[in-house]
């Protein structure tokens, strides 16, 4: 169904191809998961198969990308709508209507499709995605996932064959990404349709996948089945982490499958003492009665919660039950309609933007809101003076997250993963007493995570009041000393991390999973307790 020859392609000015010498193929019907590192070309890849890069990006393409037999040489991406169906990172950023089902029968309104089989098609794809209660609602009202399974479904009316999909799990809870999986493997197992996926969160859809791709720093990419290809991966999930550790055989690529190798383990590992968390320093950042309201929807209820020094909170919860409105009411520059907050003590008024700012930073889930001049360079510079830092302190964060970005990028032409990485020096550079962090990880491959832990925890061993909105439960086992869980605006459960994502049926990372009942959280704890390598 999908077929690339020999394919390279380059950039204007870049020092090297983003993708080359290209050589696979994907039959009808299979679920392809695209895994590499941060800016190792996935979304170029992507972008060729519908023929959008580098027709629509610039660049020069050699060889050949096939897709149900035309060659995206011969043909615009309009002439392909009818068999490819690309779903970007943020749905909304693709939506044309206002409610779910004029948007559905959009794209065949473009394409003249008869009133009767429109009506027909419409209805058939509320069904299949499990959203016919949804049809009259506005897009806006609906969650994440709802969001997801609507852009699919939009390209899926036109008759789309071959779904395109990059990072569509990477802002979703476990929750909402599950829903979306499970009607993409639908889709694949009931009526054929082939899916190609790009995901840096690979513990979410590897155990699913067909087929692996694996695409790595210099653009070239391996082909072959994931039991296979995934132990010689760069990037891999804590399950394969462990197997690979542990030297288990086959190599597991699924919390059943690393269960039934771990009775050992689990046994082992019932002797021998949790490690301890760090201990807070100091009072950090303490809130009282927050409450934020739009219109009607009270978006946050009377939260009483606390950051302490020394110490990274994780803020869990659904999509939409009011992280990142507690957040930004933290910092100032938000909504907030009722209570207090101090940090180190100090009373602050959301007012005073200029006297938070003096204690705090932010990194919102946006990261191009904070990067606003034209190179890397220009941004690392104006970070380094702002902080009144030494020269290279933000390079040298920016490296140690996502190797490789040249410091005349523009940061409008770098990834997802690559501008987030860029916003996350700048911000860090500055050295905070209390640092507020909204989904950091979204494009982040496990090495440049690693990299974040690392900042994040030699931060909070300074003295900062760190927390950490997130939906990546891998992320939270590694860096969290403490989780709060948030649902329709309230705190439902605060208390350690080990306490909170060790015994929560939705927010368990894969390790915990693994050797439940107990309550290990990552591979790095694991091995260190079995006195081995680190992880």
């Amino acid at each position: 169904m999908i077929e690339f020859q020999q394919v390279t392609i380059r950039y204007p000015d870049a020092p090297a191809p983003a993708i080359q010498d290209v050589n696979f193929k994907i039959a009808e019907g299979e679920f392809a998961l695209l895994a590499g590192p941060t800016g190792s070309g996935k979304s170029t890849l992507l972008g060729a198969v519908n023929s959008l890069v580098p027709r629509f990006t610039g660049g020069i393409m050699s060889g050949r990308v096939t897709v149900a037999g035309l060659d995206t040489r011969d043909h615009v991406p309009r002439e392909l709508a009818h068999i490819v169906g690309r779903v970007g990172q943020d749905p909304l950023a693709g939506f044309v209507i206002d409610t779910v089902e004029r948007e559905l029968a959009y794209s065949m309104e473009q394409l003249a499709f008869p009133p009767a089989k429109m009506r027909t098609r419409v209805e058939e794809t509320l069904d299949l995605l499990s959203i016919a209660e949804l049809r009259d609602r506005p897009l806006l009202s609906l969650s994440g996932g709802q969001q997801q399974r609507v852009a699919i479904g939009s390209v899926l009316t036109a008759g789309a064959r071959v779904l395109v999909l990059d990072e569509p799990t990477s802002a979703l809870d476990p929750t909402s990404a599950e829903e979306v999986l499970a009607a993409l493997l639908r889709l694949v197992h009931d009526l054929g349709v082939t899916v190609l996926i790009a995901e840096h969160r690979l513990e979410r859809v590897l155990e699913y996948a067909d087929r692996l791709l694996l695409i790595d720093r210099d653009g070239q990419v391996a082909s072959g089945a994931p039991s296979e290809l995934i132990s010689r991966s760069p990037v891999a999930p804590p399950v394969v982490q462990l197997g690979d550790a542990l030297g288990w055989e086959p190599i597991p690529v699924s919390v059943r499958d690393a269960r039934r190798l771990a009775p050992a383990l689990r046994e082992s590992l019932a002797q021998v003492a949790y490690p301890p968390s760090s201990a807070p320093t100091g009072e950090g950042l303490v809130a009282s009665g927050i409450e934020v309201d739009y219109g009607e929807l009270r978006a946050v209820r009377e939260v009483d919660v606390e950051f302490p020094a020394g110490q990274v909170t994780v803020l869990l919860g659904r999509n939409g039950s009011g992280k990142s409105s507690l957040l930004w009411a933290l910092t100032g520059a938000g909504k907030l309609d009722a209570g207090r907050f101090s940090i180190h003590g100090e009373v602050l008024s959301s007012a005073s933007l200029k006297q938070i700012r003096g204690h705090l930073r932010m990194v919102p889930q946006t990261a191009a809101d904070l990067l606003y001049l034209d190179s890397v360079a220009a941004e690392c510079h104006q970070a380094d003076t702002a902080a009144a830092v030494g020269s290279g302190t933000c390079r040298a964060l920016l490296d140690a997250l996502a190797p490789g970005i040249g410091d005349e990028q523009n940061p409008r032409d770098l990834s997802e993963g690559q501008r987030l990485a860029l916003a996350l020096a700048v911000q860090l550079s500055s050295d905070p007493q209390v640092l507020l962090l909204d989904e950091p990880t979204r494009g982040l491959d496990y090495q440049g995570k690693a990299a974040l832990v690392a900042h994040l925890r030699g931060l909070a061993l300074a003295g900062c009041a760190i927390c950490v909105a997130t939906h990546d439960v891998e992320f939270a086992a590694l860096v969290a000393d403490r989780a709060v869980v948030m649902a329709g605006g309230e705190v439902i459960a605060a208390g350690s991390a080990r306490e909170v994502l060790g015994s929560s049926a939705i927010f368990s990372p894969q390790v915990a999973r693994v050797l439940a009942p107990l309550e290990w959280l990552s591979v790095t704890e694991v091995l260190t307790a079995l006195g081995g390598p680190d992880a």
